[in-house]
């Protein structure tokens, strides 16, 4: 009769211990581990320029709005004293980063490893937060962003997967002084979200004899200033008339615009980080003014085509005398 029991309950531990394992298995969804950093293409009309960020939000994938907000949520970024509202106090739950210290492949996290449902997500949200400004020789002078949030299209997230993103603030396109109207505005234009896993980065020198012999500044004292500025497209066999300026009504709007800077020794570079992978045309002119709220004429002085690869891979682009 005992040996009978312990048999029966035997079997009834073993049955319950897989009816759990069985719970476990298919009712923990599978998840993914998502990141989110920020970085800057530069932009020779400011100083600073001083971002400030409230909260990454994911939306979708049947979870609704997932927010993650700064100086609270565990994996996300420490809130700081730079963004201040309009009587000088601190904005609580806040990060205030100049953009102008992460040009090129440089970034910064602001989400790290946060552990999410895998799926399809319907859009991510970063929002924005008051306080964020220009700095102009001693002046401050107030950035806006619409709505106080920058919108991207959705992304997927693999299950068991580390996905990593970077939004890419291309502010020669995206930041903008209207004229008639109190301060700066940051316009979505400019500013796109990139997976890390599907990008490369570009570097590259313009020649000091092009330079010259287009009538281009060389060897400034000031080696903030651009000597140049390029221009870079989406594709091969371009006709440079159809390359359009920012804010131009050509047909092929620029993917991103940088300087070219005087290393104060011998070499005249330039870097866009955080590219989509594929082909693309370089454009290079000696005019460093671009008006983004105008259709100006910019005289390209010669392209040259070539492929940027992912994973973070950097291709060098020198335009050089032939």
């Amino acid at each position: 009769m005992l040996k009978n029991r312990q048999i029966i309950m035997s079997m009834t531990l073993l049955t319950s211990s897989l009816l759990l394992a069985a719970c476990g298995s298919s009712d923990e969804p599978d998840t993914a581990l998502f990141s989110l950093a920020v970085s800057d293409a530069p932009v020779d009309s400011a100083d600073e320029v001083w971002a400030c960020f409230s909260a990454i939000e994911l939306i979708g994938n049947g979870e609704g709005t997932q927010v993650f907000k700064i100086g609270e949520h565990s994996n996300a970024i420490a809130s700081n004293d730079v963004c201040k509202d309009a009587s000088g106090a601190t904005i609580a739950n806040t990060r205030g980063i100049n953009l102008l210290t992460l040009t090129g492949s440089d970034s910064e996290n602001i989400l790290t490893g946060v552990k999410v449902k895998a799926g399809v997500y319907n859009q991510i949200r970063l929002v924005m937060a008051n306080g964020s400004y220009v700095q102009v020789a001693a002046q401050k002078i107030p950035l806006s962003v619409p709505s106080n949030e920058l919108k991207f299209d959705g992304v997927t997230l693999s299950a068991g997967g580390q996905a990593n993103y970077t939004v890419e603030f291309d502010l020669r396109q995206a930041l903008v002084n209207p004229v008639g109207q109190a301060g700066y505005f940051l316009k979505p234009r400019g500013v796109r979200l990139v997976d890390n896993a599907l990008i490369g980065h570009v570097e590259g020198t313009v020649a000091e004899a092009l330079l010259i012999n287009n009538e281009c500044s060389v060897a400034p004292t000031n080696i903030s200033v651009p000597v140049a500025a390029v221009y870079l497209y989406p594709g091969h066999d371009l006709n440079v008339t159809d390359l359009a300026d920012v804010g131009g009504s050509e047909s092929i709007e620029p993917y991103a615009v940088t300087g070219v800077y005087y290393d104060n020794v011998s070499a005249y570079q330039f870097e866009i980080g955080f590219v989509d992978q594929g082909d693309y045309t370089a454009a290079w002119t000696c005019q460093t003014n671009d008006d983004a709220e105008a259709d100006d004429v910019i005289e390209f002085i010669s392209t040259t085509e070539f492929v940027v690869n992912a994973n973070g891979t950097v291709v060098q682009v020198n335009f050089s005398v032939d």
